[in-house]
């Protein structure tokens, strides 16, 4: 049920992976959703400690601005920086290793695409395998090249991935959920088990305001970002967790030349005060490629698994199901 691809490198991340099968399935009302083939994505969003580990391999000197300083300095950061460039290592704050990386933009996210796509080593190259960037910066975004297993997935992957079910209306009825929790109600706003919650401002007396802290006073100091899957009871149909609340996450738009000038987010936010429509299917941002807000990603894969060869390894599954 879980793909767990590894890459080799230093003390290199494991991911689990969902399996979106069911291709070829019908759009939404609103046009999003229809994929034609099976891929795989992230089950949780990209953490700090996760890519930590992706500085601390390929920016010793941040050619490229890998690391935002608000990572750093912002209580929502989980990542910190020491040295002098050329010799930077990157720290994950305390308690901050499992909570989803932020501050990271189109380009950030992929250049990580790159960096697994070519083995994720210190030798690994940032500016060439699934996007051809070859020092981009800022600008117009590229498409991804043909063949790539790591790219950042479309608006339609990542919608489908969310809020799709071939069971939406039981056995054999299909269609699209509300949130990606499984759901056509409102989340709560509860950490744990429970079904249909989800990191995001709730006020009293319908909740009980911030998740985290579970009052209704913002605190400019406060961290309000919870471990990745903490709300383990409010998956998606395909195991996917957090696609609403929690951070905006980029994904491509349809993924083509005629769009890069912006780059799509999806997905609502913690720690301000965004209502239930902001984590549901309709809701959608476009922003440049560069834009570092309080933004996140989860990347999205090739399928079936025989397309990772040599240094890349994922477990056997079945792709077209569930998982």
């Amino acid at each position: 049920m879980v793909a767990a691809l590894a890459v080799p490198a230093l003390a290199t991340p494991n991911f689990d992976w969902a399996m979106v099968g069911d291709p070829g399935n019908a759009a939404d009302a609103n046009g999003y959703g229809a994929v034609s083939t099976s891929f795989l994505i992230m089950r949780y969003e990209f953490t700090n400690q996760q890519y930590a580990e992706f500085l601390n391999s390929v920016a010793a000197t941040d050619t490229y601005s890998l690391f935002n300083p608000n990572m750093g300095n912002d209580a929502r950061g989980g990542i910190t920086r020491s040295g002098e460039s050329g010799a930077y290592t990157y720290a994950v704050k305390t308690s901050m290793g499992q909570k989803p990386v932020n501050y990271v933009s189109w380009v950030d996210a992929a250049r990580v695409a790159n960096w697994l796509q070519n083995g994720a080593t210190r030798s690994s190259s940032t500016e060439t395998g699934a996007y051809t960037l070859n020092g981009l910066t800022s600008g117009n975004a590229v498409t991804a090249n043909s063949g790539s297993k790591f790219r950042i997935p479309t608006e339609n992957e990542w919608y489908k991935a969310a809020f799709y079910s071939p069971k939406y209306g039981g056995a054999g009825v299909k269609g699209y959920y509300r949130f990606a929790t499984q759901s056509d109600s409102d989340p709560g706003n509860i950490i744990g088990h429970a079904a249909n919650q989800a990191n995001y401002y709730i006020a009293p007396p319908g909740g009980v305001g911030f998740s985290v802290t579970e009052v209704d006073t913002r605190d400019d100091t406060q961290n309000y970002l919870t471990d990745v899957g903490a709300f383990s009871g409010s998956g998606s149909f395909y195991g996917t967790f957090d696609q609403s609340g929690n951070l905006y996450q980029w994904n491509d738009l349809d993924g083509t030349a005629e769009s890069t000038s912006s780059r799509g987010l999806r997905g609502g936010a913690s720690g301000i005060n965004l209502t239930a429509f902001d984590l549901s299917y309709s809701n959608r941002l476009a922003y440049p490629p560069e834009s570092e807000g309080k933004f996140g990603f989860r990347l999205a894969g090739v399928c079936p698994a025989r397309a990772y060869k040599a240094n890349l390894t994922v477990r056997k599954m079945k792709c077209g199901s569930r998982h």
